[in-house]
């Protein structure tokens, strides 16, 4: 069924035939399947596996708010133009509902072999009905303390409208049986997971731990919260109503950008419905009401859940003191160039420096901007911001810059979904402080991750830049897996500086030599950059295109690299989560090859590797290749010119291409099936790897010993205590394809 799948772009050259695809929705479900293998991967710890399942259903979440409500507009515009990778929208939104359903059932046999694991250790999540008489009296105590205050029930009976249930909110849709009335009362409680935690830690039952969920709180009390009606039955069943998250915004508008932000969070939030989720149970009448209130589209929005809603809440599942069931925190490895040293702008005019996070600590950066606040000779510091922490040490380092004199400008990207509320608040807060905040472009979103400081010592100015793949997020640094370069490079940071002209005036366009810049030529440039691959593939010469992103569906792009494919280049894909391309198709991909890794990190970083007849060029981007990031976005790509540098991306990318722990093979079928391992074969993780082999490096250096000589095998201890050796690539020979 899923070969099915597999549709055809519109092609405006007729002489071309239209090349297979897969529609990018269906892909990244398949990449939610991926989350849900690690819940059930038993080489995960217990609690971790159990924060899986909470990804899987977050992620599930945000699906529905923005691509199943999109896919939901196009099918209701009712125009037979609206296609997806060359599909009719109607048709995706089916296969959509089908293969969430079908992963529910997986999802549910999953969660059940957790509970049973968790309470066969001891940990028990029990319901209102399994309290002994003590827990029973701690609860009770609880509500009345604790929960009860913070409860609005809303009655809903026929002659009056549905409550507007909140995006993402649990609700309690309540029955209530009262003598001398032949209908039953309907009535909805919030939960108040907002304000108060989800899961409530009970009193022991002998040497076992015990929770219970808040919803479990309120339903063992509901008899308090309805007795002025004395009801005689009360019946409770968990309902979620998960909205369409677009904002309204017109660029065109002359009303003030920031209000029109304001007035689009306020609309998100009675959104039309995408999906409704509902306890089974329920009773029918009592559906049947809320799906008329609200408007509930029944074929394509109406979900049966027989388990636990937001079961996203999962991932903070109280740890219980059970250390042995997450995964052991890790130190960040030392930078060899940043160790000891008192001054990270002094280490990096020494040369330039690759961060790669989880690994290496994000301090090193929040320490940049640190010593740039104090530092007497630095003027300017210049930054963009997509996504920050609420509490943000980056953020709190500018403010220190801007009051101590330093002219500090933040470019705020305020259409960061779903951080919009978070970006408004630090807008306010950095102009009470004097920085310039600018927020964003119009009719672009500013994605680019750069940091420019401008240090002036007498006549001479000498600026320093960063730019990366993620975010300057401290606590997302931590999980997930990004790049950042630090340079002064005056090639580099002279154009860093010219991009944040554009930021304060859009009508001034400037011409980029160095850095590849979105919307103003980037899908050109990666396409000169294929071709000469062509071109060197039909003269004999050695042709191969390494691209790892978070995802791929560019449908110009792709046609690019089927072209490469059919000239003899040798692609090789590391693609984390939506793609539309269909590796391994005779006569169309045969040279295209792709994984998807899903492990302990989330795969964020973006980088890619052209042969260049082995002199490699080497990119990091802040941008995937989609047609928005192209055309819709600010995004810059940026060359590793320090050849040991390029060479340690090389390495990166190897170490993952071998992964046998994390990697599935992505194929027209999405199979998400592993790579077959013989029995003695070297297990390989490269979340591991990756971290032993850049401590390797440092202690290398560090030692006084220089970096490792290219091509030589560095032993890294991994699973099971076997041994992986990755082999470092000689570039002055064929890059290891």
């Amino acid at each position: 069924m899923m070969q099915t799948m597999v549709g055809n772009f519109g092609c405006r050259d007729k002489k071309r035939q239209p090349k297979p695809s897969i529609p990018k929705e269906i892909s990244w479900l398949s990449f939610n399947e991926r989350v849900l293998q690690e819940a059930a991967n038993v080489r995960n710890p217990l609690l971790e596996r159990l924060s899986f399942l909470g990804h899987f259903s977050g992620n599930l979440d945000e699906f529905y708010r923005v691509r199943v409500a999109n896919l939901l507009r196009l099918q209701l515009s009712g125009s037979n133009s609206h296609s997806i990778e060359g599909m009719k929208a109607k048709r995706v939104v089916k296969e959509v509902q089908r293969r969430v359903l079908q992963q529910a059932e997986l999802f549910k046999g999953v969660a059940a072999q957790l509970f049973r694991e968790l309470e066969a250790g001891g940990i028990l999540l029990i319901d209102e009905h399994r309290l002994d008489n003590e827990q029973a009296h701690f609860v009770h105590d609880y509500f009345q303390s604790e929960v009860r205050p913070r409860l609005v029930p809303l009655l809903c009976d026929q002659n009056k409208q549905a409550p507007d249930l909140r995006d993402q909110f649990i609700y309690l849709a309540v029955e209530l049986l009262v003598t001398h009335r032949n209908q039953p009362i309907y009535a909805f409680i919030e939960v108040p997971t907002d304000i108060l935690p989800r899961f409530v830690v009970l009193p022991k039952r002998g040497s076992d731990d015990c929770v219970i969920l808040l919803e479990d709180v309120i339903r063992h009390c509901l008899g308090d919260i309805f007795a002025l009606l004395k009801p005689i039955q009360c019946s409770a069943w968990n309902v979620t109503v998960t909205r369409d998250s677009e904002l309204d915004i017109d660029d065109e508008s002359s009303d003030n950008y920031m209000d029109q932000v304001h007035r689009g969070l306020r609309k998100r939030r009675t959104g039309a419905p995408v999906r409704m989720v509902y306890d089974e149970g329920l009773p029918k009448p009592f559906l049947k009401h809320l799906v008329h209130k609200m408007k509930v589209e029944r074929d394509n929005c109406l979900i049966l859940r027989q388990g636990f809603h937001n079961f996203k809440d999962f991932i903070r599942f109280p740890k219980l003191g059970r250390d042995q069931l997450v995964w052991k925190r890790l130190a960040p490895v030392a930078h060899p160039a940043l160790q000891g040293c008192s001054s990270v702008l002094a280490a990096i005019a020494k040369g330039d420096i690759l961060l790669h996070y989880p690994y290496h600590g994000f301090g090193s950066f929040v320490e940049l901007l640190r010593e740039a606040a104090l530092d007497l000779h630095v003027t300017k510091i210049a930054m963009t911001v997509y996504r920050v922490s609420p509490t943000s040490n980056v953020l709190n380092a500018l403010v220190n810059a801007a009051r101590n004199g330093k002219r500090v400008t933040v470019v705020i990207e305020l259409l960061a979904r779903f951080d919009e509320e978070n970006n408004l608040e630090w807008v306010n807060r950095l102009r009470d402080e004097g920085v310039e905040v600018i927020t964003g472009v119009r009719g672009l979103k500013v994605h680019a991750k750069l940091c420019l400081v401008s240090r002036r010592d007498g006549k001479r100015l000498m600026r320093f830049a960063t730019v990366g793949t993620g975010n300057f997020n401290e606590n997302t640094a931590q999980v997930y897996t990004d790049h950042i370069l630090m340079t002064s490079d005056a090639s580099i940071t002279h154009e860093v500086e010219r991009l944040f002209e554009f930021f304060r005036s859009n009508y001034k366009v400037a011409e980029f030599q160095h850095l590849i810049v979105s919307p103003f030529r980037s899908r050109s440039y990666w396409r000169q950059l294929i071709h000469q691959e062509i071109r060197n593939a039909r003269q004999g010469k050695p042709a191969s295109i390494w691209i790892k992103l978070n995802n791929f569906a560019d449908p110009k792009l792709v046609n690019e690299l089927y072209e490469a494919s059919q000239a003899g280049v040798q692609v090789r894909l590391i693609v984390r989560s939506m793609h539309s391309l269909v590796p391994g198709l005779a006569g169309v991909s045969d040279h295209i090859e792709g994984i998807s890794i899903v492990g302990r990190y989330l795969e964020h970083s973006r980088f890619l590797v052209f042969c260049n007849a082995n002199n490699p060029r080497v990119y990091i981007t802040s941008g995937d290749w989609l047609p928005r990031n192209f055309e819709d976005r600010v995004e810059v790509a940026c060359p590793v010119k320090d050849p040991a540098l390029a060479s340690q991306l090389i390495d990166y990318f190897n170490m993952q291409w071998d992964d046998t722990e994390n990697a599935c093979i992505w194929d027209g079928s999405l199979s998400n099936r592993r790579r077959p391992v013989a029995p003695n074969a070297i297990l390989r993780d490269c979340h591991e790897g990756i971290r032993v082999y850049l401590a390797s490096l440092t202690n290398q250096m560090t030692h006084g010993r220089s970096a490792p000589i290219l091509g030589t095998p560095i032993e890294i201890p991994l699973v099971n205590g076997l041994k992986y050796r990755p082999v470092l690539a000689d570039r002055n020979s064929e890059m290891r394809i």
